[in-house]
């Protein structure tokens, strides 16, 4: 998967919504089935998701297109897989995970879709969200659990699934889910998933709140955000990106290094600082990171 900073919530029912994320420069767009659909708009929104699936593919390809069905255990979950399991799905935003074992599950029923919408096995990519107690204690076996799996999406939202399951008192400092966040990102790095995401901030109007959230993940490892409103697109989009005066800096440091190396020697001597093959491994992929943001 490629490097997301900005994951937007849409109502999959709200027509032109996932289009306005888009305008607002979201690098994904998830069209949600779940929470944020009524009861009875569940069938209008599996259509509607389909169509906007097939619109954004063509109109926005270098946006990615993610889902968040109904649970494994509903009976909308297959409904929501014939419908939008096709051409132009990148991939599911998976609810309601407890262990590697829904992973499998969905795994394997994914595969059935996939056959029936005539799309190679294994194209469509999975995040397993943790919202549990379960999940968060299992979260290492879930980042292992299939080669689907592209990253994880560890909630820290206020009120939310999580602190009504773990039973902690959320404030914006983000102490009481200090543990869990960092033992996610050390999870999805062992499995050897570079781009682990966190959510969401809540408070739609407090940006500077929002920008604080976004930098503290940023530093703790996460390298993108679940979104609830466009207004976040641009804070979050700018945290997420590498800063070009470090990307310029660690440009010359790779400089340097590469000279340092043509002469001979593996260090050099870089602004007063002693610069090796670690150091220049982490400058290289923090600059690779930028082009690669840039490119999209």
């Amino acid at each position: 998967m490629r490097p997301l900073r900005s994951l937007q919530f849409v109502p999959a029912h709200r027509e032109g919504w996932a289009q306005k994320a888009v305008r607002a420069g979201a690098d994904a767009v998830i069209l949600d089935l779940e929470d944020s659909v009524p009861e009875p708009s569940k069938a209008d929104a599996r259509a509607m998701a389909a169509e906007t699936i097939d619109a954004l593919r063509s109109d926005h390809p270098d946006v990615t297109v993610l889902v968040r069905p109904n649970p494994l255990d509903t009976d909308h979950f297959g409904r929501d897989l014939a419908a939008v399991v096709r051409a132009g799905l990148d991939g599911l935003l998976l609810p309601k995970v407890y262990g590697a074992r829904e992973v499998l599950d969905f795994a394997a029923l994914l595969e059935h879709f996939e056959i029936e919408a005539a799309l190679v096995r294994g194209s469509i990519e999975v995040i397993p969200t943790l919202e549990t107690a379960k999940s968060l204690v299992n979260c290492e076996a879930i980042a292992a659990a299939h080669p689907r799996v592209a990253s994880l999406m560890v909630a820290a939202a206020r009120d939310a699934d999580v602190s009504r399951e773990v039973g902690f008192e959320w404030t914006a400092e983000g102490l009481e889910t200090l543990h869990y966040r960092s033992k996610a990102v050390l999870a999805c790095r062992a499995a050897g998933l570079a781009h682990p995401i966190v959510g969401l901030w809540q408070e739609i109007s407090d940006l500077d709140g929002l920008r604080r959230f976004a930098e503290g993940n940023r530093r703790l490892g996460f390298t993108g955000q679940v979104l609830i409103h466009p207004s976040h697109i641009e804070t979050v989009n700018d945290v997420y990106a590498p800063d070009p005066k470090i990307v310029d800096r660690f440009r010359r440091m790779i400089e340097a290094f590469e000279q340092a190396q043509a002469n001979g020697q593996a260090a050099a001597l870089f602004e007063g600082e002693h610069v090796d093959i670690a150091h220049v491994k982490t400058a290289r992929g923090v600059v690779a990171l930028a082009e690669t943001i840039q490119s999209h």
